[in-house]
């Protein structure tokens, strides 16, 4: 498949929508029906909608126009089949996961040893490497304990729950706090004051965190590359913690928000808003027992993996699992900030935002074997999981490509270069993706629409500050 997600200067190639954009639907849910392309009169129509919002570039110089099809397109157009969920069969991807774990483990406790292997600069690399292949085991355990959480494992809420709670809270995951605060972002995805999930900041919140008024910005000299490497870094290692601790890459506007519990409350480290609180401004008061028995299975897995350490030492377990967690953290900061996080991706203010478009506002990407086989596809298939959650992963390859002529040109993949695209994207989007703001030719409600901009000289230019004034 070819990518979508590319530098202006290659041509893009993009599905053409072949279905008719529905009539049904919730308004609040999807955007204005775009008229049919078949007369003068709509044609005219659909030059006056886009004159409504100006002229919208993304950070590559690509124009965007809003999409324009409905939530009821997207599903008419999966099969039915899709829809379909086994419990034994997401019990068996669980216990292949399980199982591959504790034979990697049983293998190189086994043979990694000085009887087989003398040397012991072999024996670290070796035990490295078992690290990085725990992890990748792990990773797919928490994403079949995701797909509890979306309810698409099974066709049954307490199996579902049952086995999430179970997989997250072994991988020190609190199940319940997490899939609601998940289930928050799947509502408000490309929201920039209600999305959970890597809510960029805005030019203002850039220069306040680089030490420069707004308006330097676009004469800031380019950031050099070891201080990407070091920020990227640092996203990677303590970034899972940092959100579900204190909601850094959250949204930050809790008073606003219909629950209603967020008075006083902001992100930091001493402002209440965390995953493990029935307080935090992140749940409402229903939420609070959910939250509670989360704790409980933290405080279980925590006093287990403790035990452990006494029995074996804590530089075995060290090994044996703590590292192995780093590299599943590793993988699940990577992974969502390369769903949501490309110079082809808008975000929305209120103003603009809906459904449609916030969904659509996602990414696929490939990782190969590893993707599609240890991950179970999350990479590859999280533009439909945006629009239809409750699709299993073993169905997701399917139901994307049906869903791929009504997106047309709105649906988009970077699939270039496979496993190695992926990890080259980290790069990409750390340098290209720094903040986002309007476009400079946007008017009316193109000026609700924003797209990743840089002060490395890549790409579209930042605006001027006459322009952010504007």
């Amino acid at each position: 498949m070819a990518s979508t997600a590319v530098p202006r200067r290659i041509a893009l190639r993009r599905a053409v929508s072949s279905s008719t954009p529905s009539t049904n639907g919730s308004p609040s849910d999807t955007p204005r029906q775009s008229p049919s392309s078949t007369s003068l009169s709509s044609m005219s129509s659909l030059d006056d909608v886009k004159n409504s919002y100006g002229k919208l570039l993304d950070t590559y110089g690509n124009e965007f126009e809003l999409p324009d099809f409905t939530v009821n397109d997207i599903r008419n157009a999966i099969p039915k089949h899709c829809f379909n969920r086994s419990g034994l069969r997401g019990l068996s991807y669980v216990a292949r996961d399980i199982g591959s774990l504790a034979l990697t483990f049983f293998l190189f406790n086994k043979f990694v040893t000085p009887e087989y292997v003398p040397s012991y600069p072999a024996r670290v690399v070796l035990w490295a490497l078992y690290t990085v292949i725990q992890g990748l085991f792990g990773t797919g355990l928490w994403v079949l304990a995701h797909e509890c959480g979306h309810q698409s494992f099974s066709p049954s809420k307490v199996l579902n729950d049952t086995t999430g709670f179970i997989c997250h809270s072994a991988l020190l995951v609190p199940y319940f706090s997490w899939k609601i605060s998940h289930g928050k972002h799947h509502k408000a995805t490309g929201h920039m004051d209600r999305d959970m999930v890597f809510v960029p900041k805005t030019r203002d919140e850039f220069a306040s965190r680089v030490g420069r008024m707004a308006h330097d910005l676009h004469e800031l000299t380019e950031e050099t590359p070891i201080a990407t490497f070091i920020h990227s870094v640092g996203q990677q290692l303590i970034g899972w913690p940092m959100y579900i601790f204190f909601n850094v890459t959250g949204h930050d506007n809790h008073e606003r928000q219909p629950e209603g519990r967020g008075k006083g409350k902001a992100n930091g480290y001493f402002g209440g808003v965390n995953h493990f609180s029935p307080y935090s401004p992140l749940f409402e008061a229903k939420d609070a027992k959910l939250v509670l028995l989360s704790d409980i299975g933290l405080a279980i897995a925590i006093s287990v993996l403790t035990v452990l350490c006494r029995t074996y030492g804590f530089n075995n377990m060290l090994v044996w699992y703590f590292l192995p967690y780093l590299w599943v953290n590793h993988w699940l900061v990577a992974i969502t900030y390369l769903q949501h996080t490309d110079p082809t991706i808008p975000h929305y203010s209120a103003e603009s935002w809906n459904y449609v478009r916030g969904a659509a506002a996602t990414i696929d990407r490939e990782f190969g074997f590893i993707g599609r086989q240890l991950l179970h596809g999350i990479i590859e298939t999280h533009v439909l999981h945006h629009y239809v959650s409750t699709i299993p992963f073993y169905h997701a390859d399917e139901a994307s490509e049906a869903i791929k002529p009504v997106m047309g040109k709105h649906y988009r993949s970077n699939t270039k270069d496979g496993s190695i695209g992926f990890l080259k994207s980290l790069w990409t989007s750390a340098r290209w993706c720094q903040w986002v703001e309007p476009s400079e030719d946007a008017i009316g409600e193109g000026r609700s629409v924003y797209f990743f901009r840089n002060h490395n000289n890549l790409g579209t230019p930042p605006l001027k500050i006459k322009d952010v004034k504007a």
